[in-house]
Parts: structure tokens; C-alpha cells; sequence
């Protein structure tokens, strides 16, 4: 990018990384997701390179974001700055490392590629005065190389108030775009973040449609995008949830995992053999394969109340067994993982929670 004095004016702000340091998570503005990443109710497939950059541009900008309700003033500093003229920009520059952990100069340059050519258009706002400014490109314009290792680009005025003026916004771990390579469980994690704590009912052909998804039955989103997508959640993120699906129409219920997180850490050496040794009494005794006992040992070795609750469960099951004279190892596998899962529910929905919420219970399968 050449430094001409109509570039220089054009550009009203640098942002620069002030830290090696990253944040835990970022805040990002409910508008931006809706426009960039959700147009018209349908998630972009916006590459996972591409997302990097854009979960470092809003930490670049974090410390400036803000409510207007909260600071007015902050809001009319922005307009004098931003939306006095056509095409004002805001330069920045990340390290490509942080785009492609690998080294990947390709990843590099196709994830700046996308965000310049994603969605350019001429965009319009009309600021305090009731100016119209009018700007034009993608999220970013003109990358280039500034320095050895670094990228630099242009993001115009009209996204940048999107990603810093933020009335409604919602958290997003700062790493999910690095522990998680699979774009689409982030986007779907960023949707995730704005449903209501009592969930939501969808239709198969929205939720396809919504995420560029083409299965044809409820059983396949669920047990082919939604399953892996919440074991990576469950893994990796503060925020997973439950599913469950009648006919075409499936509930997806959000939850905290941030209680599970922490448990962990107190959870010692001693307890964790404890837990490895009932898991493996449970695998030998009823026959499960390592790929039925995925999900069954997650959430029995770090969920303590799905723990008690397998335990419950499990009582429950034998207990029956019992009375009606059967082995309980004559349920093996599948069979045996389904058994349980049924008595879960029921336990579950005697609970408070489960009364309020009664699809919201843990799966194992």
C-alpha cells in the first residue's frame, strides 16, 4: 500500500497489536454477526483463516468497543472521526502466524483474499447530521505485506462502527478459532451464543439452509453436524448445548460449561484414576466400542451432575433388571448406552431444571 498523501487522508486510525498477549474472549456485536455472518438468516461459509482474522480485528479494536447508551460522547467522536466523509478507513495489521499458526503463506493470502472480496458493495450510513457517507469494498481493502511476518489492510468506516459500536453484543472464546478447525461449528457456536437460555425449535430445511447444510432427515443433521459440532463445544467452548428432534423439527437447547471447566481443575490425579477405572468396568462389562463410548466418556469424566446422574441411571437399570429376572449384561453396546439414556431422561425431567426444561437433558449417545 503505497503512503500517497490521498491514501494518508483517507486513513484516520491505526491499530496496532499492544500485546503478545490474547484475551480470554472477545465481545462481538450483535449487528456485525447479523450483517456479515448471518445475511437474510443464512450463515456465510466464511473459511476458518478468514475467521481468524476477524476474531483479531476485534481484539485489535477491543478496548475502544463500546454501548452507545453508555457513552454517548464516545458515539459523536466516532462520527467526527468515521462519517464526516466518503471512503475513511482504519488501518491495522496482524501477525500471519495468527492467521496460519502452520506457516502457510497460501492460508495467508487466501484468508485476506475472501474478507476483500466477501460482500464488496457500496455501503451507506447516515450519521448524527443526517450526511449520508458512502463507502466501498469488502470488510477489508487493499492487504499487503507491511513488514517480514505481518499483513497490513484497510477496514472501512462503515463496518468498523459495526464491530466497535456494539448496543447488543455477545461473548465468543478468543481460541475456538483455533481449537476448533471446522468453520461452520464456530459459526454455529457464534448463533449458539444468541439464543435465549430456554432454547429453540427449528425446522430441518431452515436450519440447512441457515448453515449451507443439505442433509435430507432430522436424524442426520443431528447425529452428523450437530453431534460432532457439540462434543467440540463441550470441549472447547463456555457455551454448548442439547439437542432433539420430532419428525423434522429440532430443539436445540444452550448451556453453560464453564462450571465443567472449572471442576476440572480440581479434580486430582487420584480422582481422574478413579474415574478411568469405572469407565473401563463399564466398557468391558457391557462390550462398547471405543466410538460408542466417545461421548458416554466425556460427559462421565467431566460433567460431575451427568456423572451422578449416569450413576442414578445406572442403578435404575439394574434395579429393573432385577425385577423383571434379566441379566444386565445381556445389554451390550448400543443396546446398553440406549437403556441408560432412557432412564436419564426420566431422572432428569423429576428434577427442577428437567420441568422447566425437559429436552434440555445430557445425551451420552
Amino acid at each position: 500500500m503505497a503512503d500517497t498523501e490521498t491514501n494518508f487522508k483517507m486513513i484516520r486510525k491505526i491499530f496496532e497489536e499492544k500485546s503478545d498477549r490474547n484475551p480470554e474472549r472477545i465481545r462481538l456485536g450483535n449487528a456485525f454477526v447479523d450483517d456479515f455472518i448471518f445475511e437474510d438468516q443464512a450463515a456465510a461459509d466464511i473459511p476458518i483463516n478468514a475467521l481468524r482474522v476477524i476474531f483479531n480485528i476485534v481484539t485489535m479494536i477491543s478496548t475502544e468497543q463500546f454501548r452507545p447508551e453508555d457513552r454517548p460522547h464516545q458515539l459523536s467522536l466516532f462520527e467526527e472521526e468515521f462519517e464526516t466523509d466518503h471512503n475513511i478507513f482504519a488501518s491495522l495489521k496482524i501477525r500471519n502466524s495468527k492467521i496460519s499458526p502452520s506457516g502457510s503463506t497460501k492460508q495467508v493470502i487466501d484468508a485476506y483474499e475472501f474478507l476483500a472480496k466477501f460482500k464488496m458493495a457500496w455501503y451507506k450510513s447516515v450519521n448524527a447530521k443526517g450526511k449520508e457517507i458512502k463507502t466501498f469494498g469488502g470488510l477489508i481493502s487493499t492487504p499487503s505485506y507491511d513488514q517480514r511476518g505481518y499483513t497490513r489492510f484497510l477496514i472501512s468506516s462503515y463496518w468498523l462502527k459495526k464491530l466497535m459500536v456494539i448496543p447488543e453484543y455477545n461473548y465468543a472464546l478468543y481460541n475456538l478459532v483455533y481449537n476448533i478447525s471446522n468453520n461452520k461449528h464456530v459459526i454455529f457456536a457464534i448463533w449458539l451464543s444468541k439464543l435465549p437460555i430456554t432454547g429453540t425449535s427449528v425446522r430441518l430445511s431452515n436450519l440447512n439452509r441457515k448453515f449451507g447444510l443439505h442433509y435430507k432427515t432430522a436424524n442426520d443433521f443431528c447425529f452428523k453436524f450437530l453431534k460432532p459440532a457439540r462434543i467440540n463445544l463441550n470441549k472447547f467452548n463456555t457455551l454448548s448445548f442439547n439437542y432433539k428432534y420430532c419428525k423434522d423439527v429440532i430443539t436445540i437447547i444452550p448451556y453453560q460449561t464453564i462450571a465443567v471447566k472449572t471442576s476440572n481443575l480440581a479434580v486430582d490425579v487420584s480422582e481422574q484414576s478413579k474415574l478411568t477405572r469405572r469407565l473401563r468396568y463399564f466398557r468391558k462389562r457391557y462390550i462398547l466400542k471405543e466410538n460408542e463410548m466417545t461421548l458416554f466418556t466425556y460427559q462421565y469424566r467431566n460433567i460431575p451432575q451427568t456423572r451422578i446422574l449416569i450413576e442414578r441411571a445406572f442403578s435404575e437399570f439394574k434395579k429393573m433388571n432385577r425385577l423383571q429376572k434379566i441379566r444386565s449384561t445381556d445389554f451390550k453396546g448400543m443396546t446398553f448406552l440406549q437403556k441408560i439414556q432412557e432412564f436419564i431422561i426420566v431422572l432428569y425431567r423429576e428434577t427442577k431444571v428437567g420441568k422447566l426444561l425437559p429436552n434440555g437433558y445430557p445425551t451420552i449417545i
